[in-house]
């Protein structure tokens, strides 16, 4: 199988790019981004709730007994398939 790089990979690295000349950029007294700290704060508590929201919602939450024996099932028939590979 040929390696490919992974369109994830090539998001974060673009994004470091960018914060790292946006740092750069602050340091010698250029803000490419004007925003204020408050608005700094609100933006950041609004991404972890909204990821700490997708976590939850897509994870796979189960509190009854039965939904946990279902779990229990689940995971013996993926680690059977792994061992019949």
């Amino acid at each position: 199988m040929d390696p490919k790089i992974r369109p994830g990979t090539i998001a974060r690295t673009i994004i470091l790019a960018l914060a790292l000349i946006n740092q750069l950029l602050s340091l010698s007294g250029h803000s490419i981004i004007p925003i204020s700290d408050d608005e700094i704060n609100a933006l950041v508590t609004s991404i972890w709730t909204i990821a700490a929201a997708l976590i939850a919602w897509w994870k796979n939450n189960s509190f009854t007994q039965a939904a946990l024996a279902g779990d229990a099932v689940m995971k013996q028939q993926k680690i059977d398939a792994k061992t019949q590979q």
